[in-house]
């Protein structure tokens, strides 16, 4: 039976994933922690380019005897030629018990990686962990949707513009509010913008924070037409379907581009970062979504957070019609 240190362990252990991104890439970044009397005598997550897995990582080199595994996702089941299966190196790492936050829609792991553990003698509790299953919206969305997690960020003034109307933007937020961005786009395996911002104003949309230099994401461009060198086109926003080897997708601008991904539902988080000024007439953050009713605008975002960065706001919202079912496999 789980308990209240469970929940509270397996957080800890999704949180230890955020580590994990988007390095793991093209593995979901997984966390795990192994506990023994209250302790954490070890842990791990997903390293670099996908191996060593999180519970090969925590287990290695440690005495486990008798101990609780808790990990993000179901030990995965199947061999690879770059590891073996981490169901077999948590079965005989002589853990006692393993708790896991969510289950594997894999389907050459689905409920299997569980099967083998209770098959060698272990406790195994699948619990249904909101924190584990966010920490893997990349990998859910990937396996679930078909598609990359995407995130839409907006800078706005209070009153909703992005700019003035004569185009100027710079800077709508104060430097904490721009730093959190970069920090959001290394967390990010590709970033988008339209084909207007491109023309108009040349982002870069690199990570200049220091130390995460290296981490910049790839550059899309949503055109019709070709991209320039250094980025890849994207012909629609439905076209993000093609693209499995992306978790998550930091989209940026410009007004059409984050109403053209909303009209097509396939936004699933909201960052919001708002100035405390007023423009009046400039240019709006989101174009036409086409509603006819507005009942039809309520009931499809929920706050999740919501923090202050320097003299800016910022507001997290994620889409209750896009959020993945529990996985309880």
């Amino acid at each position: 039976m789980a308990t209240a240190q469970d929940h509270l362990w397996l957080e800890a252990a999704a949180r230890l994933a955020g580590r994990a991104r988007p390095l793991s890439r093209p593995n979901p970044g997984v966390g795990a922690i192994v506990v023994r009397d209250g302790r954490v005598i070890a842990r791990g997550w997903t390293q670099a380019g996908g191996r060593p897995h999180a519970e090969a990582a925590a287990l290695s080199g440690v005495d486990a005897t008798g101990a609780t595994l808790y990990v993000t996702l179901e030990p995965c089941a199947h061999q690879s030629a770059r590891g073996p299966a981490c169901a077999d190196v948590v079965a005989a790492s002589g853990v006692a018990r393993v708790v896991i936050g969510c289950g594997d829609p894999d389907p050459r792991t689905a409920g299997a990686g569980i099967a083998r553990l209770r098959a060698a003698g272990l406790a195994v509790a699948l619990l249904d962990c909101p924190t584990s299953r966010a920490s893997l919206a990349g990998y859910l969305s990937q396996r679930l949707l078909g598609r990359p997690h995407v995130t839409l960020k907006l800078a706005l003034s209070l009153d909703g513009c992005l700019a003035l109307t004569n185009g100027e933007s710079q800077w709508i937020t104060g430097p904490e509010a721009r730093a959190h961005t970069h920090l959001m786009r290394a967390q990010s395996d590709a970033i988008l913008v339209g084909g207007g911002t491109l023309r108009a104003d040349s982002p870069r949309l690199d990570v200049r924070l220091p130390g995460l230099e290296a981490q910049s994401p790839q550059r899309f461009v949503l055109t019709q037409g070709s991209a320039p060198q250094g980025w890849a086109a994207l012909s629609s926003p439905e076209a993000i379907h093609t693209l499995p080897d992306i978790q998550y997708l930091f989209i940026e601008g410009g007004a059409q581009t984050a109403a053209s991904f909303l009209r097509a539902g396939l936004v699933d988080r909201l960052l919001l970062y708002r100035a405390p000024i007023l423009i009046g007439a400039g240019r709006p953050g989101i174009a036409d979504l086409g509603l006819t009713a507005l009942a039809d605008a309520h009931d499809r975002w929920q706050l999740s957070d919501r923090r202050v960065l320097g003299k800016d706001t910022l507001e997290v919202y994620d889409c209750l019609p896009c959020l993945p079912a529990s996985s309880q496999l």
